[in-house]
């Protein structure tokens, strides 16, 4: 009994993740990402060194294709000085 009802919960799992999707970067923050950038006169390799990250990382947050990650955005915010997220 105890496997069957296993098997359930995993196939109720799998429907369930099936159909999400993880967030993607919202266009008003890849938008002020590429202007506070822009207005310091940084290149994308620049920046990245600035945080530390690789420069793959800033072109996937300013194409939008990156999975939005707090730690990274707070980063980019104090090598910016700009505030990248919403008013919360």
């Amino acid at each position: 009994a105890a496997s069957s009802s296993t098997s359930l919960n995993t196939r109720k799992l799998d429907e369930e993740t099936e159909n999400l999707a993880h967030d993607r970067v919202p266009t008003e923050l890849k938008k002020a990402i590429m202007h506070a950038r822009v207005e310091k006169k940084l290149t994308q390799a620049q920046l990245a060194q600035l945080i530390n990250e690789k420069p793959q990382i800033i072109q996937e947050y300013e194409s939008g294709k990156a999975i939005p990650n707090q730690q990274i955005i707070g980063k980019l915010e104090r090598a910016l000085g700009a505030k990248l997220r919403g008013k919360k």
